[in-house]
């Protein structure tokens, strides 16, 4: 039965509104700056802090809010394939080799001069740019004669000084690592344990895309432990030190094992959104696997700087432990700690350099065994 000529017209049925940014981990302040700019963009911006930290999620995100026909609803087309890094008016370079090479920014000035194919602007989203001092000069000269209907998001872990001025043609947005109590109350949050919280919070450095892995490793706090433990097996010989660092380095290899599971669900999950958007294969598949290689070396780096970090703590530990205990030999002590942290950052900070691991591990642990702590 019609309704009555005189009842009043329903109402428009509208979709909800997702939040584009909901991925992203306690970066309030980043997340707002790129809100805020996304119905007037300027030409380019570098979000500014280390993988994982939020950067890349944000953005996709900050892509589909410039792609989207309504400034970023969140479940049109335009967006999910924005989320997805399938919008053909989003555009990805990722570094082909150790760096950022001028082939790479050759490929970026030709997707710049593009036209948008469907919306009114695209976006070309840059990675590792800290990576490209060679490189620097194509993409200065690219960000200071931009293409008018291009906006330029470029990534990187901090600013070396060859490219400070690349930087200065940008708007720069910081992506710190996260507060440890925010890591916590997010993990809690995702149904973690607070103990396991605890020790992922610990060894993800801040690092949300570490601790969102590290959750689905059921060894991540005997790796802890284990690391934590080294300081009451040392002693001064070679033997031990030797036999420490081979497991050690186990561990850290190890430790990739649920990034691996991570990337092969992303390509499913990827072949299946190619697939519902009418594509016959995967675009881009081996841009996306040699990324996935070059996630888990850096993966496997960074366990092995997470494990130096539990030993620092395990030193400062006993340092604090020994100024409390206020014994003749306790200013001697805590010194000897001080020393055993100093040279584990050391190493920590030589890890990016690709040392010989085993021998730069081998090394640390027998001046460590040399100290009296």
């Amino acid at each position: 039965m019609s309704a009555p000529a005189d009842a009043p017209a329903a109402a428009p049925v509208r979709l909800p509104v997702v939040d584009l940014f909901a991925d992203v981990v306690g970066q309030e302040q980043a997340v707002a700056a790129l809100r805020a700019t996304a119905a007037r963009p300027v030409h380019a911006y570098l979000l500014r802090g280390a993988a994982g930290n939020g950067g890349l999620i944000a953005a996709r995100a900050f892509a589909a809010a410039l792609l989207c026909p309504d400034g970023g609803c969140g479940t049109c087309r335009t967006c999910r394939a924005a989320l997805a890094g399938s919008d053909p008016d989003l555009h990805f370079i990722h570094r082909t080799g150790a760096m950022l090479s001028v082939p790479d920014m050759r490929r970026l000035v030709a997707l710049a001069q593009r036209r948008p194919l469907q919306a009114a602007r695209q976006v070309v989203i840059v990675t590792d740019v800290h990576l490209g001092g060679q490189a620097a000069p194509a993409l200065l000269k690219t960000l200071e004669e931009p293409p008018g209907a291009t906006v330029f998001v470029l990534l990187a872990d901090d600013i070396p000084p060859e490219l400070a001025t690349v930087a200065s043609r940008c708007v720069q947005i910081p992506f710190p690592p996260v507060a440890r109590a925010t890591m916590v109350d997010w993990l809690v949050g995702r149904g973690v344990p607070v103990d396991v919280a605890a020790v992922v919070a610990d060894s993800s450095g801040g690092n949300p895309e570490r601790a969102r892995v590290m959750i689905e490793d059921p060894d991540v706090a005997a790796r802890a432990a284990l690391w934590a433990s080294v300081p009451d097996q040392l002693n001064d010989t070679g033997v031990v030190a030797a036999e420490l660092a081979r497991g050690l380095l186990a561990s850290a290899e190890r430790a990739t094992e649920p990034l691996r599971a991570a990337h092969a669900r992303e390509l499913e999950r990827l072949t299946e959104e190619a697939a519902e958007f009418g594509e016959k294969g995967l675009p881009g598949r081996k841009e996306i696997t040699d990324r996935h290689q070059r996630e888990e070396r850096r993966w496997r780096t960074d366990a092995l700087r997470a494990g130096l970090g539990a030993l620092a703590r395990a030193y400062r530990d006993r340092m604090t432990a020994q100024a409390v205990g206020g014994d003749a030999g306790a200013a001697v002590h805590a010194q000897a700690a001080a020393d055993a942290v100093r040279l584990i950052t050391e190493v920590a900070q030589a890890l990016p350099r690709n040392p010989q691991e085993s021998l730069l591990l081998q090394s640390l642990l027998v001046r460590l065994g040399a100290l009296s702590v």
